[in-house]
């Protein structure tokens, strides 16, 4: 299996911009002129959720299998990965708050909740342990991640005794997923895809296994040819993309989404090299950082241009508006060169000089 599967990591960075365009169109059109494929943008997460399955059972499955896993320098390169841009972003937004306070803009009451903070810090706002959805919202889904890295060991058990049979395996994660989602929302009366700081640690799940499973079946050779994986790849894109638009139930795009990232993955081990390029690969590297700074961008942008122009309550004017869109990724870019790989790169130096946590055979970081 080729090591790098360059085409995820381009991936991801339409995920994240799925996730901007649902956070930012409302501030053009308000709520009601929302196109219905934008308003299922927070689907996004889905698709990194199932994607992060599909990453870690590239990387670390085969040593789960062998008895070679070691938890330590698996948890210790996971928190390297997101926890330094989490804390920039939250420490950012804190600062934000303290100087709108002082330049008298009016944010939202609970951005600052002082209550929500120590589960903010520990990565456990997603466990239904924060009382409000503060500080940097987004970052409930890093909080829902950090628990399926703490639990991955369960999910590369289940992996790898599925290996040989990769059609059950993706059949029982669909049933899982499918009657997850069903048996939420007649419980608690809204969409678990749709959860954040309450029952985001349980949203995560079904997608997680969905893309061990899916891992599973790229593994077994699914996809043997150029011409499929191309197929494959536009096939389910527009899948993905339809099921969004005609708003049907989320369980069918996110089976689509498993579709999607097994046909990208065949282009690299088919060896195709569309999607490859370096422009696409780099927007996948700061894809994590346009996550994590869309809101407090919006936050600092929105304030900002409403205090310089004096403008009223209601959507933005479309040129403000495009200022806000296109302000995204330098912030992105900077955030990611300034913060996110140099913290990375100290942690996992810091770990191979003082606790030996040494990430072996990660053979694709980015997209990790």
């Amino acid at each position: 299996m080729p090591a790098n599967l360059k085409p995820l990591t381009a991936l991801r960075f339409f995920a994240a911009m799925w996730v901007v365009a649902f956070h930012y169109w409302p501030e053009l059109t308000g709520e009601a002129g929302v196109p219905a494929v934008v308003a299922k943008g927070y689907l996004g997460v889905e698709l990194f959720f199932v994607l992060s399955g599909f990453i870690l059972s590239h990387v670390y499955l085969q040593s789960v299998g062998e008895g070679k896993f070691r938890y330590g320098p698996f948890l210790w390169a996971r928190l390297a990965r997101v926890y330094p841009l989490h804390l920039a972003t939250l420490i950012g937004v804190g600062a934000m708050v303290a100087a709108a306070t002082v330049a008298g803009f009016a944010l939202k009451h609970n951005i600052a909740d002082w209550g929500s903070l120590p589960a903010n810090l520990l990565l456990m706002h997603a466990w239904g342990l924060a009382p409000e959805a503060a500080w940097n919202h987004p970052s409930w889904s890093i909080s829902a991640e950090w628990f399926a890295y703490l639990t991955f060991p369960a999910f590369g058990w289940a992996a790898w005794r599925l290996r040989d049979r990769p059609m059950a395996a993706v059949a029982g994660a669909l049933a899982l997923l499918a009657g997850l989602y069903v048996a939420f929302e007649a419980a608690a009366g809204f969409p678990l895809t749709r959860a954040t700081i309450h029952w985001g640690a349980l949203r995560i799940v079904p997608c997680f296994a969905y893309g061990c499973a899916i891992y599973l079946l790229w593994r077994s050779g699914a996809v043997k040819t150029q011409g499929q994986a191309l197929l494959g790849v536009f096939a389910f894109a527009a899948l993905s993309l339809a099921c969004a638009n005609a708003g049907l139930h989320d369980a069918a795009t996110v089976g689509a989404f498993g579709g999607l990232i097994l046909a990208l993955a065949g282009l690299t081990s088919t060896g195709s090299k569309v999607l490859s390029g370096p422009v696409g690969v780099y927007l996948g590297e700061v894809s994590f950082a346009v996550y994590m700074v869309c809101i407090p961008w919006h936050l600092l942008y929105g304030n900002a241009v409403q205090k310089i122009l004096q403008l009223p309550d209601g959507p933005l004017p479309f040129a403000v508006w495009i200022g806000l869109v296109a302000g995204v990724l330098p912030v992105a870019a900077l955030a990611h060169h300034l913060v996110e790989r140099p913290a990375r790169s100290a942690m996992r130096a810091w770990s191979d000089r003082g606790f030996k946590f040494a990430a072996r055979g990660e053979p694709s970081r980015s997209a990790a």
